[in-house]
C-alpha cells in the first residue's frame, strides 16, 4: 500500500472577479482512484486548515461521495501545511488544480521542499490542470528546475483564453513551464491529455484527473517491482 498526498491551494480570490480555490473534481477523482486501489490518501494545503473549493458538481457521483465521506470531510477541514509535513512519509504527491494554485503554489517554500524531497527519494510527483503551477518553483537539490527537459502537460494558453482569464491569472501556465525548459504538449481544449515522463506525471485539465491518478499508480507499481 502506498501513501499518497493530494496537495490543495489555499488561495480563494480569482483576481477580484469571484471566489476560487482548489477544483473539487481534481481532488475527488484521484482520491477515488487511489482509495479504490487500496492506497492511503492524505491532504495538505499551503496555509493549512480548510482550503477554499471551486468547481463543485454534486451530480457527479464521485464528487458527491468525496463530499459525503466523513473521513475525507474531517481531513479536508483540517489540512496540515506542506511546510509541516515530513516528505519521507509519502510515496507520491499529486497537486490538484483550481485557479487558486496559480497564486500560492509557485512560491511556497514548504511545497517546494516537499515536492523536491519526494522526487529525489524516488517518489512520484504529479499535477493536473493548474496544479502544475507547483512545478514553477520546484527545483532539484542542484538548483535545476524539475521540469527542465521533461515532457509535461498543463492547462493550455488556449484553454485560459477560452475561460476569459488570460489577463486575470498572474502568468500563463503552459508558457511559463516552457520558459523553464519543459517540453509542454496539449490536446484540444477540454480533452483529456496525460503525460508521463519518468516519475513526473501531469495532466492538462479536469478531464485528465482520473488518467493522471491511474498513471501515478502505474509508475508506483513499476518503481516497486
Amino acid at each position: 500500500m502506498a501513501k499518497i498526498l493530494i496537495g490543495l491551494t489555499s488561495h480563494g480570490d480569482l483576481g477580484g472577479l469571484r471566489p476560487t480555490g482548489y477544483y473539487l473534481p481534481e481532488a475527488a477523482h484521484p482520491w477515488k482512484v487511489f482509495t479504490a486501489a487500496g492506497h492511503e490518501v492524505e491532504f495538505a494545503s499551503v496555509a493549512g486548515g480548510e482550503p477554499p473549493v471551486d468547481g463543485v458538481d454534486l451530480t457527479d457521483p464521485v464528487q458527491k461521495e468525496f463530499t459525503e465521506d466523513a473521513g475525507v470531510r474531517e481531513r479536508v477541514r483540517h489540512t496540515p501545511r506542506f511546510a509541516d509535513l515530513d516528505p519521507a512519509g509519502y510515496d507520491a504527491v499529486l497537486f490538484a488544480g483550481g485557479h487558486g494554485a496559480m497564486w500560492d503554489f509557485p512560491g511556497d517554500a514548504g511545497l517546494i521542499r516537499l515536492g523536491r524531497e519526494i522526487y529525489e527519494r524516488g517518489g512520484v510527483v504529479a499535477a493536473v490542470c493548474h496544479g502544475p503551477a507547483a512545478l514553477i518553483g520546484l527545483t532539484l537539490a542542484d538548483g535545476t528546475p524539475l521540469v527542465a527537459g521533461k515532457r509535461v502537460a498543463g492547462f493550455t494558453d488556449s484553454e485560459e483564453a477560452a475561460a476569459g482569464l488570460t489577463k486575470v491569472v498572474p502568468f500563463l501556465l503552459a508558457r511559463r513551464l516552457t520558459e523553464l525548459g519543459a517540453r509542454h504538449s496539449g490536446a484540444a481544449d477540454w480533452q483529456p491529455h496525460v503525460v508521463t515522463d519518468g516519475r513526473l506525471v501531469t495532466g492538462q485539465n479536469p478531464a485528465s484527473s482520473t488518467g493522471v491518478a491511474e498513471q501515478v499508480l502505474k509508475v508506483l507499481s513499476t518503481e516497486n517491482r
